[in-house]
């Protein structure tokens, strides 16, 4: 395999600066790459080859004219398919917008290009981000590096599994109730969830407004902190974005020390159900953090227990609100018109043949959950439960720095395992739902592989409202610690895919 596929973002990103060499031979490794590995993968809806090869070849103008670089110029990224950019289609996963390219760039597909970075392609998704494995996409489920017959987590899967086959060292991702951390778990990548509004929406399809959040998915926790510090910042088109000053997490990852850091264990996200490897990776993280020099206490949050059939009645119904612009008369698909059909019939049609199976079972729970007589009943005590939980994030910042749990509470499961029954397919995200609903910063780090399946594990680091750069204080620390005792990053022990050189 070329070394540059295998080298980190930072690296790559000096290299390019010093002219050692070149951002358009940095681009052809990686494409070459995706072109290996897609057979096996299937991580990219759409590959940018000549749009990339230009952004290279413009970084490099730059270098030779003298301009200082940034310390990303150069380096690939994979988009997922969620943010809109006008060199290439944005279809959210789904037959919906098959083929549609925006007129705009979303704020974060701006500030990639405006800081040189690489956008190689658009990553598969779960429909409009709707699922926990990546197999809801219109185009093919994504497949896990560490074991094609698995699932790489959703609905980013395809960011995360890029990452994982090398076919990129940066992806940008979207997280709702888990959509960044639980992929990066069980693919052994590093995912990042920023503060609710830490970064920009602006460009990023809705699908659950109060929820969505986009954020940095890399291999090392000083390439997403990298990446965070280009993409994040206030945004006046996103009426949400905070106006504060971002958190210094790149210091974090680069000096990160847990030393006198409180972390607490969350009793309410550990035990009971939890695959044995998951449980005994978790334990062992721990207890380094312990050795680390951290002060590890245990906390309750009893709400967190409810936070699973909270989520499932806000997001569906954001989602029913959200996605009622899909109605074929102003862009999108458009089913049977005739020219006689009504456009009530139309709609029927177009709805029914572009949304897939999971995205009408969402549609539907929300609708009725925000029907007349039952708002009060579903909505509105979900969104008590979602204070109720913040109320117990916040009585936990008074004693912890951070927070801990597993990031989710097995190791992926086998493509088609949990597709017949959804509920068992909704707990894959039950230890990242409290921190999506608070709007809290969270992230999982990779800590090890399962005994009984040789599969990632990843640690879920919970940190209070724009407090980022704990996150990466404890992931890095980790990083560190873990790499000496296995001799190398995890993502080092990753088995070549088959028929990739």
């Amino acid at each position: 395999m070329n070394e540059l596929v295998i080298s980190s973002a930072a690296s790559l990103g000096a290299a390019v600066a010093a002219g050692q060499v070149s951002a358009e031979e940095v681009t052809r490794a990686h494409l070459d790459q995706i072109t290996e590995a897609e057979p096996q993968v299937n991580a990219f809806l759409h590959v940018a080859t000549e749009e990339a090869l230009a952004q290279a070849r413009a970084v490099d103008a730059r270098r030779a004219a003298g301009e200082q670089l940034g310390p990303l110029a150069g380096v690939p990224l994979a988009l997922k398919d969620v943010l809109t950019w006008t060199k290439a289609p944005t279809t959210c996963g789904s037959k919906m917008l098959e083929g549609w390219v925006p007129p705009y760039d979303a704020t974060v597909t701006r500030r990639l290009v405006d800081a040189g970075i690489v956008i190689v392609g658009k990553t598969n998704l779960d429909e409009f981000a709707m699922g926990s494995s990546t197999e809801n996409s219109a185009y093919g489920p994504t497949r896990n590096p560490w074991d094609t017959d698995r699932v790489p987590g959703g609905s980013g899967g395809g960011s995360a599994a890029a990452l994982a086959a090398f076919e990129a060292p940066l992806a940008i991702g979207t997280d709702t109730g888990g959509s960044i951390r639980q992929p990066a778990s069980v693919t052994g990548t590093v995912g990042i969830k920023p503060t609710y509004g830490g970064v920009s929406r602006y460009g990023l399809v809705a699908m659950a407004s109060s929820l969505d959040q986009v954020g940095p998915c890399a291999r090392s926790v000083l390439d997403a902190a990298l990446l965070h510090e280009v993409i994040a910042g206030h945004d006046p088109m996103d009426s949400t974005s905070i106006d504060q000053p971002v958190p210094a997490v790149v210091d974090a990852a680069r000096h990160a020390d847990v030393s006198g850091m409180r972390i607490g264990v969350v009793r309410e996200l550990g035990g009971a159900g939890y695959a044995p490897g998951v449980e005994r990776r978790f334990r062992e993280a721990v207890e380094l953090l312990t050795r680390l020099g951290a002060d590890v206490v245990e906390v309750s949050c009893p709400t967190f227990a409810h936070a699973l059939p909270a989520y499932y009645l806000i997001q569906p119904s954001e989602c029913s609100s959200n996605l009622a612009r899909f109605d074929a008369m102003r862009y999108g698909l458009r089913v049977g018109d005739d020219g006689t059909t009504s456009a009530e019939e139309v709609m029927a049609r177009t709805r029914e043949a572009g949304f897939g199976d999971e995205v009408k079972r969402r549609i539907i729970l929300g609708t009725y959950a925000l029907s007349s007589g039952y708002y009060d009943a579903y909505y509105g005590s979900a969104q008590k439960v979602r204070t109720l939980i913040i109320e117990d994030f916040n009585r936990a910042w008074a004693d912890c720095d951070v927070l801990v749990s597993p990031t989710t509470p097995t190791t992926a499961f086998r493509i088609g395992e949990r597709t017949d029954d959804p509920v068992a397919m909704y707990q894959a995200d039950l230890c990242t739902l409290p921190a999506s609903l608070a709007g809290n910063a969270a992230a999982s780090f990779p800590v090890g592989l399962a005994p009984e399946d040789g599969l990632p594990v990843g640690l879920q680091v919970m940190a209070p409202p724009l407090a980022d750069d704990r996150l990466y204080r404890v992931g890095g620390a980790l990083e560190a610690a873990l790499a000496e005792e296995w001799g190398g990053p995890l993502w080092r022990q990753l088995p070549e895919l088959e028929g990739v050189a």
